[in-house]
């Protein structure tokens, strides 16, 4: 059998939307999950009075979740489709962990916007796909969920698919691109397998619709680039990072070298879901050996890179941005938090360079004080402490980024130019 290609699938949209459960149930007709594993979780859930979340246990991993009903964490599953291997990062709709949502995005190839027909257009639902348009995110798909509470009512699904396609136009979808499919996650209407609850809609199911996705062209013939997620010390293995490759390749025997810290080391062992590798490529998620690396000077945020080529330091840099949501208005000195890859840093509004008008991408004459809701703007941003950065053009996931303010995403945008650091 040959060896599938690997699909990195992100479920978006509003808490509540369904979108833990429709993945779960996903999980478990494609085999991922077992009959004794849902069974399990079916007698938690009805202990802990949540009758309906057996699937959506799945993927809510984390026992605080659980007894919350709400996805913090981002949990990472895989299943087989025809096509892919898939590996899913369920995205958490909850306001205070967007963050955790765009470092999911920024991983995924594709997305499944899961809008529920009962609540419709939900303001995290528009959020969310601004942000998977920002972030670069250009396959998306749309699950209209829970059709069964609506008594599969294609009135009431012909309703809020318009108001999603006027959504997804207005950011800049192509909506006769997009799919849209209705389904139940609970029941399981149309998952995996067509229903007959849904007599009228004679469209692909949503495993299929993932099926139809293209894998992005792997950029191996730039230069390596590894966010760290995360770094253990494991016993007889030492210091292990894990992080994904976003672009070029790795291999046992790599010289690299971690930034900021400048660390060098070399690269002993990768090991890909227990399983070890002779070279990791572009878009996989791996763990690692690092051979002449401290623990102290590596953690999540940092960036891996070959030492002939290091990642960017940024001094400062010059940023599109778009203002998706500030309570006054954005101007000279303002120091939000960026969230960027794996990183989180506090960065200063130094310059606002121009303001750009927002259906024709050409700039609006005259100087420009501040910027508000709305506004798309060329920016100056000087980060407070080292951080990698990489412009957009040249390694898009480490060139994309939101800014974060009031715990909510005040603004997303992409890198234009860099003043790198002098080391």
């Amino acid at each position: 059998m040959a060896k599938k290609e690997h699909l990195n699938l992100v479920f978006i949209g509003h808490v509540d939307s369904g979108k833990s459960t429709s993945v779960g149930r996903i999980l478990y007709e494609t085999g991922a999950i077992s009959e004794q594993v849902l069974n399990k979780l079916k007698d938690e859930a009805s202990k802990l009075g949540k009758a309906t979340f057996e699937y959506a246990f799945v993927m809510d991993a984390l026992k605080e979740e659980r007894e919350r009903g709400v996805t913090i964490d981002i949990a990472h599953r895989e299943f087989e489709s025809k096509n892919y291997h898939c590996t899913i990062i369920d995205a958490p709709g909850h306001r205070d962990f967007v963050k955790n949502m765009i470092t999911g995005a920024s991983q995924a190839d594709a997305a499944v916007l899961v809008v529920s027909v009962k609540d419709g257009v939900q303001p995290q639902t528009k959020e969310h796909a601004f942000l998977a348009k920002v972030l670069g995110i250009s396959q998306l798909a749309v699950n209209l969920n829970k059709m069964d509470a609506v008594g599969y009512s294609k009135e009431q699904h012909d309703k809020v698919k318009a108001d999603v396609e006027k959504l997804l136009t207005g950011i800049g979808y192509k909506v006769a691109n997009v799919p849209f499919i209705p389904c139940s996650g609970y029941v399981g209407d149309n998952l995996t397998k067509k229903s007959a609850n849904l007599g009228w809609y004679t469209g692909p199911t949503l495993l299929e619709t993932i099926d139809s996705f293209k894998i992005p062209p792997k950029p191996l013939d730039k230069a390596l680039r590894l966010p760290i997620q995360d770094v253990f010390t494991i016993t007889g293995h030492g210091t292990v990072p894990v992080g994904r490759v976003e672009t070029g390749k790795m291999k046992p025997g790599d010289s690299v070298i971690v930034m900021p810290s400048g660390a060098k080391g070399e690269v002993k062992k990768i090991e890909m879901h227990h399983q070890e590798l002779t070279e990791a490529v572009s878009g996989d998620n791996v763990g690692f050996n690092l051979k002449g690396v401290d623990k102290k000077d590596i953690k999540r945020g940092d960036v891996l890179g070959p030492s002939s080529a290091p990642p960017t330091v940024a001094d400062e840099f010059t940023a599109q941005v778009v203002v998706l949501n500030h309570p006054t208005a954005i101007s000279v000195g303002y120091t939000p938090v960026l969230h960027i890859h794996t990183a989180q840093f506090a960065g200063r509004v130094i310059e606002i360079v121009e303001k750009k008008d927002p259906k024709t991408g050409q700039p609006v004459p005259g100087k420009v004080d501040f910027i508000k809701t709305g506004d798309v703007a060329v920016i100056k941003i000087k980060p407070l402490k080292p951080v990698v950065i990489e412009k957009f053009s040249e390694y898009p996931p480490l060139g994309r980024f939101a800014i974060r303010d009031m715990g909510q995403t005040v603004a997303a945008g992409v890198v234009l130019d860099i003043k790198p650091k002098v080391l």
